[in-house]
């Protein structure tokens, strides 16, 4: 068990293994639900082949309007760093532009771990909420060539009430800031697909 505090939040709660006492309610070891090639995402990610998704169990921010609030709130497989290889070259060799890690915050150290020194050939896709520190985003520079957050709150009200995150605009703001650091201005292939850079999307919410 160790102490975490990977993400904004700061939680200073033990994590084990396969058990964490944190807000994210997560091990050490990545908890994948899904990985499989993904359609849906905006058109210079996905293409004709699909982006090679890993949807990872567990959030750190809790949106009361979350679209996965299945994967978010548990279930799903444990991994060890070589499994977790495994999983992006399986997806790699499908044929997909790209891998794509999606809500994977709270397993930041194995994730980087598992991506160093590999040679996927292809783009990997940080997809997060926006609700990142600095100095996790940071253990990623060089393994991740493109960051495709969530900008969900400009206010802090909202961001209270929706997401429990009232520092949520300042945390997404310097964390975006970080992540284009690292990348640079985006690139685009022959084929308009990414290859490197940051895509930012706003959230809309009814009302």
């Amino acid at each position: 068990m160790a102490l975490c505090n990977l993400c904004p939040r700061r939680c200073n709660a033990m994590r084990g293994p396969d058990r964490g006492e944190g807000y994210c309610h997560m091990g050490t070891l990545p908890v994948v639900a899904r990985a499989a090639a993904h359609l849906w995402e905006e058109p210079c990610i996905s293409g004709t082949r699909g982006s090679g998704t890993i949807f990872f169990t567990g959030c750190s921010l809790g949106c009361v309007y979350c679209q996965n609030r299945e994967i978010a709130s548990g279930g799903g497989i444990e991994l060890t760093v070589p499994k977790l290889r495994e999983v992006m070259l399986r997806l790699r060799d499908t044929g997909v532009h790209n891998i794509s890690l999606v809500t994977a915050s709270h397993f930041t150290r194995p994730i980087a771990e598992a991506l160093s020194g590999l040679d996927l050939g292809i783009p990997v896709v940080w997809n997060s909420s926006g609700y990142e520190s600095v100095e996790s985003l940071r253990m990623l520079e060089g393994l991740v060539q493109i960051y495709m957050p969530d900008f969900k709150y400009s206010l802090a009200a909202p961001a209270a009430g929706y997401s429990d995150a009232p520092d949520y605009p300042k945390v997404a703001a310097a964390a975006i800031l970080e992540m284009f650091r690292q990348t640079g201005p985006y690139r685009v292939d022959d084929a308009d697909m990414l290859r490197s850079g940051v895509l930012i999307r706003h959230l809309i919410l009814p009302g």
